[in-house]
């Protein structure tokens, strides 16, 4: 039926870039794995691998006790989870609804609702590392849920993520996820003036990059992002609209609570501004080219990788708990 260890069937719909490595995860790791996406060609590797194919979301939701969706919107979660053959029309009794899409917590609540009239438990659990992470299990999972649901999900949360965090309440993990999300994107704005005056400076860019690489300048976003901008291919596979996607929604979760914000803004212009020059699905790395185009400039460096390799071995999932001593 399922494999020993959780002994719950899980159905995965949504193999994008990210979709796709966490659902590979739980394949490799002897997860019953059925999947679905509207694009039957993103499932063609994970069915060779041995996961059945389902023809919608509602006949995977009738095979499994878990349903996953990670999706690129919140309003193509509301479609699977609410349409015509939706999850919610197979869904039974005792299931667990895990929402991994980065997405809108109001969204999370009003669907997470119906979930659990249906007595069905609801998490949003988006994941946040890179899809390079995603691909060998070592990626972090934030989780917004009852623990009661938690405890239940974590078995198959730590197949797919190394650190898994219980954020509290039900949608208290997508609250984070566009929070780390908007910080990120801040980060990546930053290097790409700090990489395009190094270069009008005349600096040796793998200095540059060493230099910040050792110095409180640092962050996880540099020694990634960073590598494939200096390559030239800015394949970090992540995209402009996701990013415009992600940082919308932070700026409404402010909105919201009436926090006036300044920086968000701004970073919504500049986004903005690189998706329209260059288009919506150009990698998100390529907002350099606003910088490079005004000053004619090219910032590129030998020696980097063309994509971001998870050299670490995929290591067992566990519980990150919160340590409230100096709190």
């Amino acid at each position: 039926m399922s494999d020993t260890e959780t002994g719950m069937r899980v159905g995965f719909i949504g193999l994008g870039n990210v979709g796709g490595k966490l659902a590979g995860s739980l394949l490799r790791n002897s997860v019953d794995l059925a999947v679905y996406d509207i694009d039957s060609a993103a499932a063609d590797a994970l069915v060779a691998g041995g996961a059945r194919w389902c023809a919608g979301p509602r006949e995977l939701a009738e095979s499994v006790d878990v349903v996953i969706t990670c999706l690129p919107s919140p309003a193509i979660s509301a479609q699977v989870m609410e349409g015509a053959n939706g999850v919610l029309e197979g869904f039974q009794p005792g299931m667990v609804w895990a929402e991994m899409s980065t997405t809108d917590k109001d969204e999370v609540a009003r669907i997470g609702q119906k979930v659990s009239n249906l007595g069905g438990s609801p998490v949003d659990c988006p994941v946040s590392g890179g899809c390079h992470r995603a691909a060998t299990g070592n990626i972090a999972i934030f989780a917004g849920c009852e623990r009661p649901a938690f405890d239940q999900l974590l078995p198959l949360l730590t197949k797919m993520g190394r650190r898994v965090l219980h954020t509290g309440p039900l949608g208290s993990a997508s609250v984070l996820k566009v929070m780390t999300n908007y910080l990120a994107t801040a980060n990546l704005l930053s290097l790409t003036e700090a990489l395009v005056t190094s270069t009008a400076a005349g600096l040796d860019l793998a200095t540059t990059y060493e230099a910040i690489k050792i110095s409180s300048g640092n962050s996880f976003v540099h020694e990634t992002e960073s590598q494939v901008i200096l390559n030239g291919s800015r394949d970090i596979n992540f995209t402009m609209d996701l990013v415009l996607k992600d940082l919308s929604l932070f700026q409404s979760v402010a909105d919201a609570a009436e926090v006036p914000l300044e920086l968000s803004p701004l970073m919504i212009r500049m986004v903005a501004d690189a998706a329209e020059r260059y288009g919506m699905r150009e990698w998100s790395p390529n907002v350099i080219r606003r910088l490079e185009d005004a000053t004619g400039l090219q910032v590129l460096a030998p020696g980097f990788p063309a994509e971001i390799v998870d050299d670490e071995p995929e290591s067992p999932g566990y519980e990150v708990i919160v340590d409230r001593r100096n709190i």
